[in-house]
């Protein structure tokens, strides 16, 4: 990657790193209202399985599609040929959105058997609350599809603003929601939060999609050479997004005969696991795509094998920390984010058994998003699928084992093992088939991250027992502290190492702190 390259996905990336941090503030804040309110209860739990529904929809059609839009628009705005980049985007406009308002119809009609299917566990109070949350809910799946696709375009034209701050309006309808609405209409509020939020999602691409000169105008011109490379890729996609629906919908429906609250404290822990891989992992992937496309050419694969180890590098060691935190401080962090209002001991208890658990999925979330990037860049949708193949049969096995006797924690243990295997398998298929990635300095730069995070992790253990969380003040101090150690320890062990990801790391905050003065 040249450096004026490595500059501008530096600047794309800090710039959405930033908007993406503004939204999962207001995010938490959402997510804290919705504590309070709610609490891990019944209702909550209702919500959470009619926004499963939605993605089933969703995921037949509008993920696959917004993934596969960016390669073709973005080299067509490479190699100067904008209007064939549009009319891509218009294609897949049209066809997707034809397709989604039909299977949403049919998802419509089909609310109660399908809630049956994916909750058996629920009484009947939470499965009517559920399937009328399931017919509000699906009204949004036009929206998000739309706001997907639109963002998608944006970014293949190297625009990323409205793409980050397009969860702003979306959290801040949710909260508005839920504090005029909610201890009168319950889930209801929810759910119509959700499709109004989403709306303001899609009327936030607006000014990007004027921005880059884009027409919204229907086109089934299927024969559009973009569009032919999209359908090419979107089958695997489909796949893989079904795939991801699958682990989510097992997960809950195990967690629906585990007693109520057990959904939605999944929910909220996962919640909090996600933040960091937001944040730091899928904003700075985001930017890096459309470079990694230019770079998909075979003559061209070197480049493209330097910037994956570099950028993959930098991830695992700004991330491995995280993890240790999160392991460590599981319970200040839960109480600080959530223990208020309805949400009570028992709700804390469940939540921090699932981010403790969760933590270590992060590095799999992490090591995957960078590593699938690459492997779309060069054509490759297949390996993503299968990756994600096993880590479902890894998934689903362990919540019908683990997650049926340990509730909580088993199904947490079994996602981020899953995560993990995915991560894994991926990276070796995208090293040995298309040299997209160096396995043996990958493997130096993984151990020297594990052993600083395995040290570090001792010393937080040692220090958080002796920190009592009885409050928001005691829980702040015992998170304040044992985070200090834990990066202080870190930074100690791993900094002797000079594993080049430091290097890398600290060019890439260089290139960021010149920019800005």
């Amino acid at each position: 990657m040249s450096g004026g390259r490595r500059a501008a996905v530096v600047r794309s990336s800090a710039l959405l790193v930033g908007l993406t941090a503004v939204s999962q503030v207001l995010g938490f804040a959402r997510d804290a209202v919705m504590a309070g309110v709610y609490g891990a209860t019944a209702a909550v739990d209702a919500f959470l399985v009619s926004q499963g529904v939605m993605n089933v929809v969703l995921g037949l059609v509008s993920g696959a599609m917004a993934r596969s839009l960016v390669p073709p628009v973005a080299r067509a705005v490479e190699e100067k040929r904008p209007k064939e980049g549009q009319r891509t985007v218009q294609v897949a406009l049209t066809v997707t959105m034809a397709v989604l308002l039909v299977a949403s119809a049919v998802m419509f009609v089909l609310a109660d058997a399908v809630v049956d299917l994916l909750a058996p566990g629920f009484d009947p109070h939470t499965e009517h609350l559920a399937v009328t949350t399931t017919r509000i809910v699906l009204v949004a799946t036009v929206f998000v599809s739309g706001t997907n696709l639109l963002a998608g375009a944006a970014q293949a034209h190297g625009r990323f603003f409205w793409a980050g701050v397009q969860g702003v309006p979306f959290n801040l309808v949710m909260i508005a929601g839920m504090v005029a609405f909610g201890a009168r209409y319950g889930a209801a509020a929810l759910a119509g939060g959700f499709v109004v939020g989403s709306a303001a999602r899609l009327a936030a691409q607006l000014p990007a999609v004027r921005g880059i000169g884009l027409r919204l105008r229907p086109s089934l011109h299927v024969r559009d050479p973009g569009f032919r490379e999209m359908m090419r890729m979107v089958p695997p996609l489909l796949v893989g997004s079904a795939i991801v629906n699958v682990n989510t919908t097992v997960d809950r429906a195990v967690g629906s005969a585990q007693g109520a609250g057990t959904i939605s404290s999944l929910s909220y822990g996962w919640r909090v696991v996600t933040l960091a891989e937001v944040v730091l992992v899928t904003a700075f992937a985001t930017a890096l795509f459309p470079a990694f496309s230019a770079l998909g050419r075979p003559e061209r694969r070197g480049e493209l094998r330097r910037a994956t180890g570099r950028v993959l590098g930098v991830v695992l060691v700004v991330i491995a920390p995280v993890v240790v935190v999160l392991a460590v401080a599981a319970e200040p962090i839960v109480v600080l984010l959530f223990g208020r209002g309805s949400f009570d001991e028992r709700a804390v208890h469940l939540t921090t058994l699932a981010v403790s658990t969760y933590a270590l999925a992060l590095l799999g979330l992490a090591v995957r998003e960078v590593v699938a990037r690459a492997s779309l860049a060069v054509g490759d949708s297949r390996a993503p699928v299968l990756t994600a193949l096993g880590a479902m049969g890894v998934n689903v096995v362990g919540d019908l084992t683990l997650g049926v006797r340990y509730g909580v924690t088993g199904l947490a243990a079994s996602t981020s093992a899953s995560v993990l295997l995915a991560a894994t398998w991926l990276s070796v298929l995208t090293a040995r088939r298309h040299r997209a990635l160096a396995l043996a300095p990958m493997a130096r730069t993984v151990l020297a991250v594990a052993v600083a995070a395995a040290v570090s992790a001792v010393a937080g253990v040692a220090v958080s027992r002796r920190l009592p969380v009885e409050g928001g003040r005691e829980a702040l101090v015992s998170l304040a502290v044992t985070g200090a150690c834990c990066l202080l320890t870190y930074a100690v062990v791993l900094v002797p190492t000079r594993v080049s990801a430091l290097a890398d790391l600290r060019a890439a905050l260089q290139d960021l702190t010149s920019r800005r003065r």
